[in-house]
């Protein structure tokens, strides 16, 4: 991940150079080429996706087509019920469409395994939600770090990534704290270090700022936007928050399961 800012929004607030560029830090975190521009990293064609209820069919995604650009930041907006989470599962590889095609950093996601999905997502999504999801009876630094038990990295190169993920969320003095003696915004903030800790091409954030107030969302915001800006992560945010929409640089509007 590059560790170097752009001009483009710098002057929008006085974020200081990541620590992460250090030499010593692991290779996801320092300097890396900014994505090919107009390059797409998530298309959808004519998807659809149906579920059941009994015998009744209900669509939720009816026909959607869809482009995201490598390293874009897009909001999605719309009702309650209108497909943003069913969207949002299918470009995770959560789910498949019932139809259509579905592409997402090169992978059919329709056409693969769950075997496959499985590891596309260890490789390619980060994960944020709208509650934390951390465990209780660990640290900060042992929640981020439980994605890279599942890989072969030694114990020592695990702990130094979730280091380096702490410290590029800002939370270099509270790696050995607990979520009970973190803010909600602190506890994001964890969450967000153990989406990235494993370099993930795209983060999926539903509902990011749900819990927080407009203080902490707006520090949650700033710090998806380095993540963007600093680091080249495509971001997808599905959000109900009108002023966290606006930190993205495309909004999309989604209802009835098709795109406005």
């Amino acid at each position: 991940m590059s560790t170097e800012p752009t001009n483009e929004r710098e002057s929008k607030s006085n974020r200081a150079s990541p620590s992460a560029a250090a030499d010593d830090e692991p290779a996801q975190y320092r300097k890396s080429a900014s994505p090919e521009k107009g390059k797409a990293i998530i298309e959808m064609a004519g998807v659809t996706k149906t579920f059941f209820r009994g015998k009744e069919p209900l669509t939720v995604l009816d026909g959607l087509s869809l482009s995201i650009e490598e390293g874009a930041f897009e909001a999605l907006m719309g009702p309650s019920g209108s497909g943003k989470s069913t969207l949002l599962n299918l470009i995770a590889g959560l789910d498949r469409p019932t139809s259509g095609k579905a592409t997402i950093a090169g992978n059919d996601i329709g056409a693969m395994s769950d075997g496959e999905l499985a590891k596309f997502r260890a490789r390619h999504i980060g994960f944020i939600f709208q509650s934390y999801n951390l465990m209780p009876v660990l640290t900060a630094r042992e929640n981020v770090e439980l994605p890279l038990l599942l890989t072969k990295l030694s114990s020592a190169e695990r702990r130094k990534r979730a280091e380096t993920a702490l410290r590029v969320t800002g939370l270099d003095d509270r790696m050995d704290h607990y979520p009970r003696q973190l803010s909600g915004g602190q506890e994001q903030r964890v969450a967000i270090a153990r989406a990235i800790v494993h370099d993930p091409t795209i983060l999926v954030c539903d509902e990011p700022t749900g819990d927080l107030d407009r203080k902490s969302a707006d520090d949650i915001l700033e710090l998806l936007t380095k993540l963007n800006v600093d680091f080249k992560k495509t971001i997808l945010m599905v959000t109900h928050d009108p002023a966290a929409a606006e930190r993205a640089t495309i909004t999309r509007h989604l209802n009835k399961g098709k795109l406005e």
